[in-house]
């Protein structure tokens, strides 16, 4: 080979070589994070050990939270289970879109498909959705969340006591079943597998999309009574039953995060974990624990809405910090639109993007206000 010859070919190949590392440097550039949104049901404010939790374990909540943010006014849009659902997808107060308190079996009220829900807001822009958990948000085919932007559903479409044996009389409910997309796969009688098989179909989720951006939403049907857990976290608590059923949503937490560091996703994932409403303490020991705030589920008062706040996105927002700046679930899609680039709904909502707070930009809230409603259009309270 001619010194002349070489030359060009050892140019080439550095061009090659250039050409490729720019290449891997763009994808990165581009490459929109993964979402997950860990979300319970009836957990209170005090029921996690960095918020104070003196008697339930929660390590991988507790690392989580050193590994990113907690936030300590933090609220859901309703203390109730189908409203707080809508205003955390859509973005708007519940009673924006007409959802008010919990959603019965066969109720003529649904989560309209005219919403822009996350998951078909990030679908428009490519990315893969799945929802493992509970839906809450209508039982009609035409209302189900294959239909409202997610590629995949496992679950229950209400909660987790609107079944033959929920304690109270007054209620009739027939079979609880065990939805796989839009069809029912079995009919629960034991619910001790549930978080175990959520977490099992999240973490193939994870694996299935690691090359390509998805949206997890896992709304967990636990803590909500009655109180199932399997036997791996039976007796473990110091709470009792309650406690125990804490201790195994921080093992899913546990396996997702752990998922995410294996399959080399950690750094690009955002993961958001909160509750949709504060402890339903009608249930004495087998409900969470707002202190020090007032009251629970199915108030305004802080208790009822104030939730435990944890986001975690390695290298992107601070590490082990503590935010005091109010912050609500109706700004968790417009702070997503913003993080991904995403277009927000065509129509009006009422969340506002918090990523410069979360990012540590500014300290400012997101609003000037917050407003606390309750049944349908009852505003019983104001933050400003």
């Amino acid at each position: 080979m001619t010194k002349h010859l070489r030359f060009h070919c050892l140019s080439l190949l550095y061009l090659v070589v250039l050409y490729g590392c720019q290449e891997s440097i763009n994808r990165t550039r581009i490459s929109p994070p993964n979402i997950i949104i860990i979300f319970t049901d009836d957990q209170g404010y005090q029921d996690v050990g960095c918020f104070g939790a003196p008697d339930i374990l929660t390590p991988n909540l507790d690392q989580m939270a050193r590994e990113g943010s907690i936030y300590t006014n933090f609220y859901s849009a309703q203390a109730v289970c189908s409203a707080s659902r809508a205003g955390l997808l859509t973005g708007c107060y519940p009673n924006r879109i007409g959802i008010h308190g919990a959603l019965f079996p066969q109720s003529p009220t649904a989560l309209d498909t005219s919403e822009v829900t996350i998951a078909e807001m990030l679908k428009d822009i490519g990315y893969n959705t799945a929802i493992f958990g509970k839906w809450h948000l209508g039982d009609h085919p035409d209302f189900l969340p294959t239909k409202q932007g997610f590629d995949e559903y496992f679950g229950i479409l209400y909660s987790n006591d609107m079944w033959p044996v929920h304690p109270e009389k007054r209620f009739r409910f027939g079979p609880l079943q065990l939805m796989q997309n839009d069809r029912p796969i079995d009919t629960l009688t034991d619910q001790t597998q549930l978080t175990t098989q959520i977490t099992e179909r999240s973490v193939d989720f994870i694996k299935r999309n690691k090359e390509h951006p998805f949206f997890l939403y896992v709304p967990h049907p636990q803590p909500h009574v009655p109180l199932f857990v399997s036997d791996k976290f039976k007796g473990q608590s110091e709470r009792g039953l309650y406690g125990d059923v804490i201790m195994e949503i921080d093992w899913s937490v546990g396996q997702i995060l752990t998922t995410l560091k294996e399959e080399g996703l950690d750094d690009n994932t955002i993961v958001i974990f909160t509750s949709d409403n504060g402890p339903w303490l009608a249930y004495g020991n087998h409900a969470g624990s707002a202190l020090p705030l007032r009251e629970g589920k199915g108030t305004a008062l802080e208790g009822g809405q104030r939730e435990p706040f944890i986001v975690r996105y390695p290298g992107h927002i601070p590490a082990n910090k503590v935010i005091t700046t109010p912050m609500m679930t109706i700004d968790i899609l417009p702070t997503i639109a913003d993080i991904t680039h995403a277009a927000l709904p065509p129509h009006k909502i009422d969340g506002r993007s918090g990523w410069a707070l979360w990012q540590g930009k500014t300290s400012d809230s997101p609003q000037e206000a917050y407003y606390y409603y309750y049944h349908r259009n009852e505003l019983h309270g104001v933050r400003y």
